[in-house]
């Protein structure tokens, strides 16, 4: 089977176009600026590369036909007609509480995507966009899709409930949905194929850490806490959200610095985590070339806030599971950031997690195992594949209905 995964942003579409029985993405790129006076389009392949190029790209719609008319190309495509494109698999942000596994798209879905707009006001109508278009373009082709708060909707309430007037949940829905659910899915079965053991026998904590990041407790296959919350601001601190801080903190920010709703979000989502207390950048790559060759007092100081606070949920973790088995290091950071990993496992020998730190400073793609040898928990680093996760569950979905 061959699967294109769609992942449609407010003015962006990423896209890899999948062949499921080798696993080879034979087709990947990005429609960016969608809307905009300029926007930017790649499209690459094994044989084919088209960098970042300039050009006109009104919808969304427009930007799906521009991904179909490359795969389907008769100089750089990789199908020979639109035949071979056997299914479509959507990233989808949020299903509140009616999806707790992967969907196969129909009104109904669409109609749940709808009601839980005002829960993701960003992501989930560009969602609707990338479905609207292939729905248009492809009218016969299945799709599915895969939310990224279903994998945490196996949490129990004392996990997910809030310490607030119960009707707010009730009601307005107020409680704690988590996100990055296809990437916390998906390296946890990779870990647990690398053990060598059933998932259902494994207690996993999975640390997603990226420019959004968070930290999931995985029991026996099933998510039962994560950081984020109602929203994807609260848990880790991350590139520019601030994650986890008193409440009042917003309130008096209104009063007292006279600011408005949307100066405060604006600050506590896109001007505080690292880039906020570093004063520096969000980028950590910039933070870690400060630490290590600069010795940059305020790059130093807010990455031993960041290590901190992921070491916190850790702990918390391992607390409500009673153990850890696998410790999961993934994401654009944690899979590229030896300091970090290092700065996180440090003193926590008595949870019997204990990093090597020669395999620790490898730069090598795929699953690493950076446990020492006397370590009790198994500490990984596994590169994250959300797409073809997404594909995965797609082939899953249309094979059950067969």
């Amino acid at each position: 089977m061959k699967v294109l995964v769609i992942n449609c942003g407010s003015s962006s579409v990423k896209y890899q176009f999948i062949n499921l029985e080798t696993e080879v993405v034979l087709a990947d790129g990005v429609a960016e600026r969608i809307g905009e006076d300029v926007s930017l389009f790649s499209y690459k392949t094994a044989e084919y590369k088209k960098k970042k190029f300039e050009m006109l790209i009104q919808n969304h719609e427009k930007a799906i036909a521009l991904i179909i008319e490359h795969l389907t190309d008769k100089h750089h495509g990789v199908v020979n007609s639109l035949e071979e494109i056997d299914a479509v698999g959507h990233r989808l942000v949020h299903g509140g509480e009616f999806y707790a596994n992967s969907v196969r798209v129909n009104e109904d879905v669409i109609r749940v995507m709808e009601e839980c707009s005002n829960l993701a006001p960003l992501h989930n109508p560009a969602n609707l966009k990338g479905i609207e278009a292939i729905t248009s373009i492809l009218p016969e082709i299945p799709q599915c899709g895969v939310f990224d708060t279903a994998f945490h909707q196996t949490m129990p309430a004392k996990a997910y409930l809030y310490a607030l007037p119960l009707e707010m949940y009730e009601k307005q829905k107020i409680r704690r949905y988590g996100f990055h659910g296809t990437s916390h899915k998906y390296v946890s079965q990779i870990a647990a194929d690398y053990v060598g053991k059933d998932i259902k026998d494994l207690k996993i904590i999975t640390a997603h850490i990226g420019n959004g990041a968070s930290i999931t407790a995985i029991d026996g296959g099933k998510s039962v806490d994560t950081s984020m919350g109602f929203t994807p601001l609260e848990g880790l601190m991350m590139g520019t959200r601030c994650g986890d801080i008193d409440p009042a903190i917003p309130i008096f920010l209104m009063k007292e610095m006279d600011m408005t709703v949307d100066e405060v979000n604006n600050v506590l989502n896109k001007k505080s985590g690292m880039l906020g207390l570093s004063a520096i950048s969000n980028d950590m790559r910039e933070i870690e070339e400060d630490i290590l060759e600069r010795k940059v007092p305020n790059a130093i100081q807010a990455h031993d806030v960041y290590a901190y606070k992921i070491k916190k949920y850790i702990g918390a973790y391992a607390a409500a599971m009673n153990g850890v088995d696998i410790l999961v290091f993934t994401g654009g950071v944690g899979e590229n950031m030896p300091i970090l990993r290092s700065l996180v496992c440090k003193d926590l020998d008595f949870m019997g997690i204990k990093l090597d730190e020669n395999e620790n400073d490898q730069f090598k793609g795929g699953t690493l195992d950076l446990s020492a040898p006397d370590s009790k928990v198994k500490i990984l680093k596994i590169q994250t594949n959300e797409e073809l996760m997404i594909a995965m569950e797609t082939k899953r979905i249309l094979d059950a209905e067969k």
